[in-house]
């Protein structure tokens, strides 16, 4: 459920079918306080629902300015006829797509992602701190007074 916090980016990104024919795909970057460590992207193609990604934040912070990501998900910095792009390239059993987005629209997107809740802010030690939570009292065993916090490590 999105909240008035949330923020969305709508663009067109290029689904890169060779180095010379790419396909516009619209698509949606929406970020959550609530779930301060990851992007989520949908891209609206001829389905019934659109096709969900969503990965670490910090990935499409750093592919902002280098090569990173080592998983299904990578992300880089590059330069298409003049523009500066950045390019996602997403892995899955069906196959690979990669995908290229203005990287000034997207760059200002993810400042207001870190403006919004900057790495290692009170967001997400408060989501570190309701996983432990959870993860004691599904547990049991340790009592209130021994549950560690953020703060003791």
């Amino acid at each position: 459920m999105e909240s008035p916090a949330d923020l969305r980016l709508d663009l067109v990104m290029d689904l890169l079918l060779s180095p010379e024919e790419a396909f516009p795909v619209p698509a949606r970057l929406a970020y959550s306080p609530d779930d301060p460590y990851a992007v989520h992207v949908a891209f609206h193609v001829d389905s019934a629902e659109p096709i969900g990604w969503f990965f670490a934040r910090e990935l499409l912070v750093q592919g902002l300015l280098r090569p990173t990501g080592l998983g299904d998900v990578r992300v880089w910095p590059a330069v298409v006829d003049g523009r500066r792009m950045v390019t996602l390239m997403l892995c899955s059993p069906e196959g690979d797509a990669f995908l290229q987005a203005p990287a000034a629209r997207v760059a200002a997107w993810v400042r207001q992602t870190l403006r919004l809740v900057p790495p290692g802010g009170a967001a997400e030690r408060a989501r570190v701190e309701r996983a432990l939570e959870a993860l004691f009292a599904a547990g049991g065993a340790a009592g209130p007074e021994v549950r560690p916090t953020l703060n003791d490590m």
